[in-house]
Order: C-alpha cells, then sequence, then structure tokens
C-alpha cells in the first residue's frame, strides 16, 4: 500500500508567512505541519509516500524533507504544474500509484487519533474508498456526507446551503485503484478544478462502495492564521513535560505544569506556565512566558511577555513591556518594544520591528 502527501498549495491565505516558507512548513508546537502527516502515515505501516508540489513549494519542501530516508520511508516528489483539485492531484500521481490502493492526506491537516480506524474500515468492508468524517455544528463550509443505514456513503455534497447531515468530510482518505478512473471521468467544478468529493460520487453512482470512517478525536485544518494558533494549542494540550540534557534552568525561575525544554535551552530569571514548548538553543531571560506558547530554537528573549503564540525559529525579542498574546512571528524576526499596551501580529520571516516609548 501506498501513500499521498497533497502539499501543493501555496497558502494564501497565511501571507505573509507564505511569502518566505511553504504552509506545510510552518511550526506546530515547533513541528512543521507535514510531519505530522508523514507520522500519521508511517504509523499505519506505509513506507512508500508520494508527496505532490507545485511551483512555490516544490524546492523548498524537497530541500527539508529530503528522500524519506530519515522517517525510513521513500519519499517521491510529484510535480503539479497548477493546483487544479484533489480530483487532479490523483491523475498526477497515477504512474506513481501504479494501481495500487493508497491513503490520501492534506499536508495541512492535523488529526489527534491514529488513522487506523480509516484504514481498517477500508479493508474489512472491500471498499473503493473509505472517508474520514466528523460531526461539526455548521458543515456548510465543508463537503458533507449523507450515509444510509448500513453507514454506506450515499451521497456527497459540496458546501451545501442545506446540508444533509452535519457529518463534514476530512481530509483523510483511502482507495483503490477505480479512484484514478473516476477522476478521468468528471469535469471542472464551478471553481473550475477536478473535485475529489465529484470522483468519489462518481464511484458511488457506478454501484461502488464507498465506506466512512468517524473521527473522534479533535482535527484542524491549518489554513489560517487563527487554525495555526488553534491548532498549536491542541497538539501542546498533549505535550509531555520534559527537560533534555543541557537545558538550564537557574534557580529564580519557575515552571508550572508542562513544559518542554530542548537541548541547551536556557531560562534565566523567567517564569513559564505551561504548556510551553522550548526549543533546542534558546534563551529565556527576565521574561514570562504563558500558556500555548511554542518558541522556536536559537530564539532569545529578553523581557518579554508572551502568550498563546507561535515564534519560529532564531526570533530575538527584548525589552517588550507589551504582551505578546496570539502572535505568530516569523523565523529571524528581531523585535525592540518599550511603552504599554499588548500585541497581537502575524509578522513574516526575517523582519525588524523597533520602537521605543509611547503608549501603545
Amino acid at each position: 500500500m501506498k501513500a499521498l502527501i497533497l502539499a501543493g498549495g501555496p497558502g494564501t491565505r497565511l501571507r505573509p508567512l507564505t511569502y518566505a516558507l511553504p504552509k506545510h512548513l510552518l511550526p506546530i508546537a515547533n513541528k512543521p505541519v507535514i510531519e505530522y502527516g508523514i507520522e500519521a502515515i508511517l504509523h499505519l505501516g506505509i513506507k512508500e509516500i508520494g508527496i505532490v508540489v507545485g511551483k512555490e513549494t516544490s524546492e523548498p519542501l524537497q530541500e527539508h524533507l529530503g528522500d524519506g530516508r530519515r522517517w525510513g520511508a521513500r519519499f517521491t516528489y510529484i510535480f503539479q504544474e497548477e493546483p487544479k483539485g484533489l480530483a487532479h492531484c490523483v491523475l498526477c500521481s497515477e504512474d506513481f500509484l501504479g494501481g495500487d490502493p493508497f491513503v490520501m492526506y492534506l499536508g495541512d491537516n492535523l488529526f489527534q487519533d491514529s488513522l487506523e480506524g480509516l484504514l481498517n474500515a477500508f479493508k474489512e468492508a472491500e471498499a473503493c474508498a473509505a472517508i474520514a468524517l466528523k460531526e461539526v455544528p455548521d458543515p456548510r463550509a465543508f463537503g458533507v456526507a449523507e450515509l444510509d443505514s448500513s453507514g454506506r456513503v450515499r451521497r456527497l455534497v459540496e458546501k451545501p446551503k442545506d446540508p444533509p447531515s452535519n457529518l463534514a468530510v476530512l481530509g483523510a482518505y483511502a482507495f483503490d485503484r477505480h479512484i484514478v478512473e473516476a477522476a478521468k471521468e468528471i469535469g471542472p467544478s464551478r471553481r473550475g478544478e477536478l473535485e475529489i468529493t465529484d470522483a468519489i460520487q462518481k464511484l458511488i453512482d457506478e454501484g461502488y462502495k464507498v465506506v466512512a470512517h468517524q473521527i473522534q478525536g479533535w482535527w484542524k485544518d491549518t489554513g489560517k492564521p487563527d487554525d495555526l494558533l488553534a491548532a498549536n494549542r491542541l497538539v501542546l494540550k498533549s505535550l509531555q513535560g520534559l527537560r533534555n540534557k543541557g537545558a538550564r534552568v537557574d534557580e529564580s525561575s519557575r515552571l508550572q505544569g508542562l513544559v518542554a525544554l530542548g537541548e541547551g535551552a536556557l531560562v534565566e530569571e523567567s517564569e513559564i506556565v505551561g504548556p510551553v514548548i522550548v526549543g533546542d538553543g534558546a534563551r529565556i531571560v527576565r521574561s514570562w512566558i504563558g500558556p500555548y506558547t511554542a518558541i522556536g530554537r536559537r530564539s532569545c528573549l529578553v523581557e518579554a511577555k508572551v502568550e498563546d503564540s507561535i515564534l519560529m525559529e532564531g526570533v530575538r525579542v527584548e525589552g517588550a513591556d507589551w504582551p505578546f498574546m496570539g502572535c505568530i512571528i516569523g523565523a529571524g524576526t528581531e523585535i525592540t518594544l518599550h511603552g504599554g499596551g499588548s500585541l497581537q501580529l502575524v509578522v513574516p520571516h526575517l523582519s525588524r520591528m523597533r520602537s521605543s516609548g509611547g503608549s501603545g
């Protein structure tokens, strides 16, 4: 069995962050989003993974992920010239798939639970397709599934005004070879894309078995800044507090709750209230770090107040009397601020911010 991870989208809703880095490499709890998907697939025992990339994501993803060797896997990169829909990704991957069954995973999605239930449902039913579903309060922004009394999928509707159920279609699927033929037979949707929901509906209409697996744990699509922060909170809630060798905390500092300190991290005259993760080589001096904060490796915070934020690699914050709350700070950014008030920022990589005085 093989797997496809879809990582071709440019991430326009995450700009300015994605001007410098593909959305799939933005960190959640100090780990790139796409690596959660890779780990979920490896947990299923699948080692042969195709990664669909686009013009803006191909080079940085290949540079970061490599050939898969460090995961004990083999990666094949599949180029999609333009983002023409999920079913188009399947068509681009036909040679890689070679007629084998496969799991398809959207590279900017996170799941709390293993996808074993999805794969088991697919295998046990001897189905042509299995889709991951979750009950949501308002399904109108999703693809929505209608099931029959036996639990088979009867109908899929993309972003309906009048949803037939509250079961949203999530970013994980299992397919056999028939999905490729179905994708060849559908036409573009109103937005000009080949929709995977249309290809699956084609299978249903032709009498093929399509089953569903309802996800019980949390799930998150990280397509917008608020989604990144929400995913960061969810992952940090399950954090295991640990202090790696070489991490140092002086006697005047206080750590409360779950706090993970990376190799060589330094905490001096500071208070950290977890859940918090601090990357390798980061320095926190005379600062207060509140819950749901991820601080990237080699970052340095001096006299700073940060809560519910993501600070990427190599960020420097100094003299910031203003509390940072709900911020995403790109790698290599330097911020020096003095004065009162509070900040909620999305700052791209390698930015420089200076301020002195003022009341905010």
